[in-house]
């Protein structure tokens, strides 16, 4: 096991004691950039192993050795990718800098871009022309690994031959565009050039000079935020890369290179963190296996072994074992119960086949419930001044102070849904554009509240389009310049958008809420959005457009 520059022992030589041998080189790609990338294999006594092997890759902008207060960080040890124990069952793990980030050479035109996608598929085939290697390699990784996977596998390296992937998307404007809003959710800062900086230099790379090199080259990187705001449209040209980039990026558009019969796929994300909408919808358009777990981002669920099944799977379509896993459910999900739950297996996606049951909202007595109320209209003002969100924030707070609430009386017994919301809100606006977000949230008996779902649309993104790829049975705004209509103030239109699935138990004894806002803690740009006066919303419920939320139940509530 190698020791770095620096004098620091790796952790995984502490922890493994020479049964892993690590190198890290720079690998010339295409246009002769120089990419940074760390190869492990197993050992014994320190000394690599002579056999060929499989190989797992993965792609980082995060670095994949860093210090940190003078403590080495290796993406190898993310225990969510489990390449311990890959390396342990006989699997060479690489794992690369993107080009303009880590120890890696190069600026970054773009992310996620094409230009990415040929870097990886040219990496991918140096790792199978290595004497190390026996050409097969799968790919992983989870949030801007996971996107990395889907371009890699869209730029068709011949050598890949299984891509497990997480918390990603298909459609990279419906994603980070969502509902077609100008806000920055699920995006960063950039980060400032001393973060590359404190990367780990290649083995060669003794005295740090060609690090310095690499990162001095980074300050030509292209700026994530004012990419992705410079973009309102689906077709809009980018003035950084001189293309229309949400179509570049989005997976979809390489869905014939990704349903390859030569490549498999595993999609996994976790139900409260946004990206599953998109999961299940990549799992809709390719032929594949899907999980979905409890929690958070990228966060291992304790009810399942993920990088078990990871190996499971890698172990069947790159080594050839027959483990079964090919005869098994195709889409396995946690169904959340409580404090308990169950995990269940079916050939079919979650929530296809179940028809909604519509709850109408009630704006007489704020209340939310099986039967059409009287005609009225609730009234708000968009309130700016919601609370800062955190640095990196997938999953909402409750919202109720910051709009009106809808709810249902207590449950009469459990009830459950599966699948996707989709809310029908019939407004009036006093301005030619605003934003509507929807929240549906689990009250307990003493008032606490979880939000269960969300989803959001600007109104001027209301039309509804044929999608160019399977959505299953969710309303699509193509979020095209010319699809994109004002408001007429003071004129109703109804605003039909999907909210974030679920599989949820709601217990006996406590309420359904839904709640509607002008603005979330979410959006990265409320001083460069804030209307002066804020808009003003009508909310027109009771009629026969009058607003609703349809929720997939399993079977239709009862309520006390």
């Amino acid at each position: 096991m190698a020791v770095i520059a620096t004098g620091i022992m790796p952790a995984t030589a502490q922890q493994e004691a020479g049964r892993v041998s690590r190198s890290s080189i720079y690998v010339p790609v295409r246009d002769g950039t120089r990419l940074a990338i760390n190869v492990y294999r197993p050992a014994v006594d320190g000394k690599p192993i002579a056999s060929k092997l499989p190989t797992i890759f993965a792609f980082t902008p995060y670095r994949a050795r860093y210090l940190d207060k003078g403590k080495l960080v290796e993406t190898f040890d993310q225990e969510i990718f489990g390449f311990h124990a890959l390396v342990a069952a006989g699997y060479a793990v690489a794992i690369a800098d993107v080009r303009g980030k880590g120890a890696s050479f190069g600026a970054r035109r773009g992310f996620l871009d094409q230009t990415e996608a040929q870097d990886g598929r040219d990496l991918i085939q140096w790792i199978a022309a290595q004497r190390w290697s026996n050409g097969k390699v799968g790919m992983t990784g989870c949030s801007y690994l996971g996107g990395t996977t889907m371009l890699v596998a869209g730029a068709s390296p011949p050598a890949l031959r299984a891509v497990f992937t997480a918390a990603t998307d298909i459609d990279k404007y419906s994603f980070v565009r969502n509902g077609g809003i100008t806000a920055q959710f699920n995006t960063r800062p950039d980060e400032p050039l001393s973060i590359d900086a404190a990367s780990v230099p290649v083995d060669a790379d003794g005295n740090g000079a060609l690090l310095k090199q690499a990162v001095a080259q980074h300050a030509g990187n292209t700026p994530m935020g004012p990419l992705w705001a410079g973009m309102p449209y689906r077709d809009s040209m980018s003035s950084y890369t001189g293309t229309r980039f949400w179509e570049e990026v989005g997976p979809y558009t390489h869905l014939k290179a990704l349903t390859s019969p030569r490549l498999a796929w595993y999609f996994w994300s976790n139900w409260s963190d946004e990206p599953t909408e998109q999961m299940i919808l990549a799992a809709a358009n390719i032929p594949g296996k899907l999980i979905v777990g409890p929690g958070g981002h990228c966060a291992a669920p304790s009810q399942f072994d993920i990088a078990g099944e990871q190996r499971r799977f890698f172990d069947h379509y790159v080594r050839g074992i027959d483990n079964g896993i090919d005869r098994e459910p195709r889409y396995t999900w946690w169904r959340e119960d409580g404090t308990r739950g169950e995990l269940i297996r079916s050939n079919t996606l979650p929530g296809v086949g179940i028809v909604r049951t519509p709850v109408y909202l009630g704006a007489t007595t704020a209340t939310l419930g099986l039967t059409r109320p009287e005609a009225g209209e609730s009234r708000f003002k968009v309130d700016y001044d919601v609370p800062g969100a955190d640095y990196f924030a997938f999953w909402p707070k409750p919202m109720d102070k910051f709009g009106p609430t809808f709810t249902t009386a207590p449950l009469a017994s459990d009830a459950r849904i599966l699948g996707y919301p989709v809310a029908h809100i019939r407004v009036a606006i006093n301005k030619p554009d605003a934003v509507l977000f929807a929240y549906v949230e689990d009250v307990a008996p003493d008032g606490q509240a979880t939000v269960i779902a969300h989803g959001r649309l600007d109104a001027a993104h209301r039309k509804l389009s044929r999608p160019p790829y399977a959505r299953l049975d969710l309303p699509y705004h193509s979020g095209l310049q010319a699809d994109v209509t004002p408001m007429t103030p003071g004129t109703p239109a109804t605003l039909a958008f999907s909210l974030s699935p679920r599989a949820y138990t709601f217990q006996r004894g406590h309420r359904i809420r839904v709640t509607l806002a002008g603005a979330d803690p979410r959006q990265r740009n409320l001083a460069q959005i804030r209307q002066t006066p804020p808009p003003e919303f009508r909310i027109l419920t009771g009629s026969s457009e009058g607003s609703r939320v349809d929720l997939p139940f399993t079977a239709t509530p009862t309520f006390q």
